[in-house]
């Protein structure tokens, strides 16, 4: 098998593709595989929001690194990401993007499960963990036949709860933990609350103005006030995109681009 060299590894292959991820950074993607999308970009902002000057960044189960880095250009340049992913196809894509942007000195992405503790050492915490967990069962959806996407939909791996025990025995004593999760699904609560940890937002996000929730924000930390927020909404009732979506983009460095980010829930 050939090695790829560096120039190579850092080119688009025939089934990959490098995109526009924020202002200044792109991100490799398969064509056909797992995409990043709109879940991605909010849970990073909701991070941001509820802990805008974090420096120790976690992204538990972070895939092809899209909520962490996201993130972390939030964050000063001081800050420094630490990514954990079990699936190498998604690794292999993050490592390259972090290659491309010259992130190395900020960023750390460790190959495994983020059930397993060894990964993180006795005692280590972090200011800021995010976590975006399939949002299916088996036997509640189908399966995709394509591993990196029905690794991204369906709880194959862990699921929410696993999610939340592993951010709750990890988050510093002032830390967020921001959570996206499918909306409905009342395990999400469950965990936070058998955690310990305070849930201080739970919104909902809808993607068009008069239809149901698709998928719910959480921030989450050891004390505060829970505050109360109105659903988050994508487009109005013409499809239009609402100006509270296109301000989220613009906080998050990510350009007006003709065709936006996907709006499509873990296809």
């Amino acid at each position: 098998m050939k090695v790829p060299s560096p120039q190579e590894n850092l080119t688009p292959g025939q089934d990959e593709s490098l995109d526009v991820l924020t202002e200044n950074w792109k991100i490799f993607q398969l064509k056909k595989g797992h995409r990043f999308s709109t879940d991605d970009l909010l849970t990073a902002w909701t991070a941001w929001r509820f802990r805008p000057d974090g420096n120790r960044l976690l992204d538990l189960g972070c895939g092809l690194g899209t909520v962490g880095l996201l993130t972390l250009y939030k964050m000063g340049e001081t800050a420094g990401l630490t990514g954990v992913e079990v699936q190498e196809i998604s690794y292999r894509l993050a490592q390259r993007t972090v290659q491309f942007n010259q992130l190395g000195q900020r960023v750390r992405l460790i190959h495994s499960d983020l059930r397993d503790p060894s990964w993180s050492d006795p005692g280590e915490t972090w200011d800021v963990i995010t976590g975006s967990p399939p949002y299916f069962p088996l036997g509640t959806a189908v399966v995709s036949p394509h591993p990196q996407r029905a690794g991204a939909r369906m709880e194959l791996r862990g699921h929410v709860g696993d999610y939340v025990q592993r951010a709750s025995s990890l988050l510093g004593p002032d830390g967020v933990f921001s959570l996206c999760h499918v909306a409905g699904d009342p395990r999400a609560m469950a965990a936070i609350k058998d955690s310990g940890m305070v849930c201080l937002s739970r919104r909902d996000v809808v993607f068009r103005s008069g239809k149901k929730p698709t998928i719910t924000l959480y921030a989450c930390a050891w004390s505060g006030e829970p505050k109360e927020e109105t659903p988050f909404v994508i487009r109005d009732e013409e499809g239009e995109f609402t100006e509270e979506y296109l301000e989220m983009r613009r906080q998050m460095g990510v350009p007006d681009l003709k065709r936006p980010l996907s709006t499509r829930t873990r296809s």
